[in-house]
């Protein structure tokens, strides 16, 4: 793979990933992109222990254009965009509308006793999974998929070197019934100042298994699925997927490692390959299971930076709000203001479902 960086006419950095020599890549961004200074701060709630973002200058956002208006597409004759090439395999970008920022806009200080300000320090990253405005992550073929992967271990590695980043969290939104702003194929990457209050949860818990057994919660979690099988949705060399036993969603897919480690950085090239043939797996079976695109989030659940990284360990999770054909399920009242979800889907029920899916082509 060749890893090639630009700049974009605003000073923002964007980087090629070709799957091989593709020819030079000296196509200047044509647009008059004025430098945008980015407003981001991060304020400390003390009642729940937790970092909230606030970068108001994302209300300017793109919202859904029509195709031959794409940001993400590559540029032709009469449409600029974010690609200045005329093709790519994938790229990778800083965001035009980041909810971090490089350089602070805002002084540390306090709004109250118990609260803090500080500015929100870090970056935002678009990778662009393919040129084709119609394609998807799970359709892209073993080849693109593994490229994706180390495009993902790669920017995780570069990331975590940049000065007060905490957490690297690469995502994929998909549908906008999950709230997609642009419909070209693509997701993101977060570096966090922080760590997330989610994976602040998840340490403390495996903190406390450790101290009883010993031993990782999380293998203990993958172990424990593989041996009742009944929740287990596929396998590939080195990867287990599985509806977890307590699932929040309708379909939720949790894609676990088996040997113990960190980050996608620490996987090895056999655990990468097995990697993006279960993600391949597990994506189209969700779009069969309702003939049909299924919205979803797809998050990469990796070790801080700096904190606990030997408690931590690796793990993908899917999620879907798809219940049903045409019906999806919403945060309302229990899972929004008690925090306490409510499934409307035994978790059997669904692996058993994606099992009967099938992979591509048929098989279980």
């Amino acid at each position: 793979m060749r890893k090639l960086s630009r700049r974009l006419s605003d000073g923002r950095e964007l980087i090629y990933y070709d799957e091989s020599d593709a020819g030079p890549r000296d196509a200047p961004d044509l647009r008059e992109l004025a430098h945008q200074t980015t407003e981001s701060e991060v304020r400390y709630d003390p009642v729940m222990d937790e970092w909230v973002v606030v970068a108001s200058q994302r209300q300017g956002r793109t919202y859904l254009p029509p195709a031959e208006l794409c940001p993400l597409c590559p540029s032709r004759d009469g449409h600029l965009t974010e690609v200045p090439e005329p093709d790519y395999d994938v790229v990778v970008f800083e965001n035009r509308f980041p909810s971090f920022s490089a350089e602070p806009c805002v002084g540390a200080g306090e709004l109250t006793p118990l609260t803090r300000r500080l500015p929100g320090i870090g970056r935002c990253e678009v990778v662009c999974f393919t040129s084709d405005h119609d394609g998807a992550l799970g359709q892209l073929g073993d080849r693109r998929l593994r490229t994706i992967v180390d495009v993902w271990a790669d920017r995780t590695v570069a990331l975590s070197r940049l000065p007060g980043v905490e957490q690297v969290m690469p995502f994929e939104n998909r549908g906008e019934q999950i709230g997609v702003t642009l419909r070209h194929p693509h997701g993101q990457i977060y570096a966090y100042p922080f760590v997330t209050p989610r994976m602040t949860r998840k340490l403390a818990s495996a903190r406390r298994h450790a101290g009883r057994t010993g031993g990782c919660l999380f293998c203990a979690v993958a172990a424990g699925e593989t041996a009742a099988e009944t929740r287990v949705v596929a396998t590939a060399p080195g990867w287990i997927a599985f509806v977890p036993a307590a699932a929040r969603w309708p379909y939720e897919v949790h894609l676990y490692p088996r040997r113990h480690v960190p980050d996608l950085p620490a996987l090895d090239d056999a655990e990468r390959t097995g990697l993006a043939g279960l993600l391949e797996d597990v994506l189209g079976r969700l779009d069969r299971l309702f003939d049909s695109p299924t919205p979803y989030i797809l998050a990469f659940q990796q070790a801080p930076v700096r904190e606990a990284r030997d408690l931590a360990h690796l793990h993908v999770e899917l999620t879907s709000p798809r219940r049903d054909t045409g019906k999806l399920k919403y945060l309302a009242g229990s899972e929004t203001a008690g925090g306490v979800f409510i499934n409307d889907i035994l978790p059997e029920v669904a692996a058993s479902r994606l099992r009967s899916a099938g992979p591509r082509g048929g098989g279980s």
